[in-house]
């Protein structure tokens, strides 16, 4: 008899979601002058295919909030009705010719825009 197990890929010690090195190091920069400030991962509904993600600079965060300590100098807020859409997810910081770009590497996301604004989750 055969059995199949499901296999979810889970981020670096259960963290909901994991940054790239190249993500953290651009994120501390952004954060070197916000004295306690924290990065807040949320969500909004937009564009053609469902939500956007947000990126904001906070000092405090709520209580139904998931905290991630990304490194010594960043913490990562994900707000609890962005939680689910983003599990799982990898956030890197890539440069694309003179740009620098922050992506979202969302396993859950089936449907995304062409221009990458929104995305849409099954």
């Amino acid at each position: 008899m055969m059995n199949v197990e499901m296999f979810t890929p889970q981020s670096h010690l259960g963290d909901p979601v994991s940054l790239t090195k190249a993500a953290i190091t651009y994120f501390e920069s952004m954060l070197a002058h916000q004295a306690g400030g924290m990065l807040r991962l949320s969500s909004k509904v937009s564009g053609c295919t469902g939500y956007a993600y947000v990126l904001d600079i906070t000092e405090q965060a709520e209580e139904s909030d998931t905290l991630i300590c990304a490194s010594d100098k960043l913490t990562l807020i994900i707000t609890a009705k962005t939680l689910d859409l983003v599990r799982n997810t990898e956030i890197d910081y890539v440069r694309e010719g003179v740009n620098g770009i922050v992506k979202f590497n969302n396993p859950n996301a089936v449907n995304e825009c062409g221009c990458g604004e929104s995305f849409n989750v099954s």
